[in-house]
């Protein structure tokens, strides 16, 4: 079937793409201290910053790009991403103070979306039944891309520079739109056929019910990237050892471990049970797996508490696009995942921000407890909202009746 070959090419897409990305980040706060800033605190702040600078332009342009994927194709916007984000950040390895490495990253933001975009694209082409194990096998290919870069990006670090490692995680990126390029052919562009339902301003009443689903993207982003700006240098507070870059690309690796066994799994039991339940199952497991990861002062149980996150995580985001792909109507369902996408990335925003001021101020143990919460609260928020079930099952109904007809 044509989903499932579109499905392992982008798998491997997504994996090229991901793992270039992830080389850089077990190392991202020890290049800014490289590039002349010295005080812990100031460390925090700029890490913080620099982490969330892409989500602050890709918040506004990922609604755009969604919206010329459902008139022009989702494989051109897939090459308009990894073409340009590779350009971007072959120019971070040549920055020479931390406010330069920022407005790239805001750049950046701009050409985003390559991950995305495979997703909206894999959507459109998989029937609803196999959705859930469609989309959480191609978050496999995101998660071992996650898995590998960051412990092939603290050995290249640690053995020829931090910017030789920028470089090559560009290459890396055009091999990507390369590998979509070649064999991603035209007719699974995702390109939507109807043109009554993009017109006038009747597609964003249809994005109404789709509402909860972007609130819960962004609260899980946000709980999610909290951690990732103080990883590293928590990891450092831990662990007194050699090859420090290591261990850390170790720290960030182990939960993609964990994510390649989670994503299918719990995409296919959401096919069968329900991809709320799934994603309510996830967001409280997720929180509990914070409670060790506070409380340790051993890198081995911050080790095997990333790992059991990991676990859990592999059913939130693969749920919340298969709700995306049942709840939007197919000719702005590109639009839809724009949308989600932009929810995505606002969480990108806020959750390193959060966490980078929380650990400056206070302590770094509490940026845990708050990312705990957070979860806890998203999950509470989707147990009370039963409408999302009766939506989606009104919709496959009313596709039951259009096929009869």
């Amino acid at each position: 079937m044509n989903w499932k070959r579109t499905l392992w090419i982008l798998w491997a897409s997504n994996f090229i793409a991901v793992a270039g990305v992830s080389l850089i980040i077990p190392f991202l706060p020890l290049y800014i201290e490289e590039l002349g800033v010295h005080q812990l605190k100031d460390v925090k702040l700029w890490s913080g910053w620099i982490f969330a600078a892409q989500s602050v332009t890709a918040v506004i342009f990922q609604p755009i790009w969604g919206s010329m994927a459902d008139k022009y194709g989702r494989k051109v916007m897939l090459l308009r991403a990894g073409i340009g984000m590779a350009i971007m950040t072959i120019l971070m390895g040549y920055v020479s103070a931390p406010w330069q490495l920022l407005v790239l990253r805001l750049i950046n933001g701009v050409f985003s979306g390559f991950i995305s975009m495979s997703i909206s694209l894999q959507a459109s082409v998989t029937p609803d039944e196999h959705a859930g194990k469609a989309l959480g096998t191609l978050q496999t290919g995101q998660m071992a891309g996650s898995l590998i870069g960051p412990l092939i990006g603290g050995i290249l670090a640690e053995a020829f520079g931090f910017r030789y490692v920028f470089v090559l995680t560009g290459l890396i990126l055009l091999t990507a739109s390369i590998v979509v390029m070649l064999f991603v052919d035209n007719t699974a562009s995702g390109r939507s056929q109807g043109k009554e339902l993009s017109r006038g301003t009747g597609h964003w009443q249809m994005m109404t019910p789709l509402i909860p689903i972007f609130v819960a993207t962004t609260v899980t982003q946000i709980g999610m990237m909290s951690i990732q700006p103080i990883l590293s240098i928590y990891t450092k507070s831990l662990y007194h050892g050699g090859h420090l870059e290591f261990i850390a690309g170790l720290v960030v690796s182990i939960t993609g471990v964990a994510n390649l066994i989670g994503s299918p799994l719990l995409g296919q039991f959401g096919d069968r049970i329900g991809q709320r339940q799934i994603l309510i199952f996830s967001l409280v497991m997720s929180g509990l797996t914070f409670i060790p990861q506070a409380l340790t002062d051993n890198i081995t149980v911050l080790l095997i508490g990333r790992f059991f996150l990991g676990l859990f995580v592999g059913g939130m985001l693969p749920s919340l696009n298969v709700l995306v792909k049942k709840l939007a109507p197919p000719d702005v369902q590109a639009r839809a995942f724009g949308i989600n996408s932009s929810a995505q990335f606002l969480g990108n925003l806020i959750g390193p921000l959060l966490g980078s001021t929380v650990s400056a101020l206070y302590d770094m143990h509490y940026v845990f407890y708050i990312t705990m919460s957070i979860l806890f609260a998203n999950a509470l928020m989707l147990l009370f909202n039963r409408k999302l079930e009766q939506t989606i099952a009104d919709k496959a109904r009313a596709g039951i009746v259009l096929r009869e007809e």
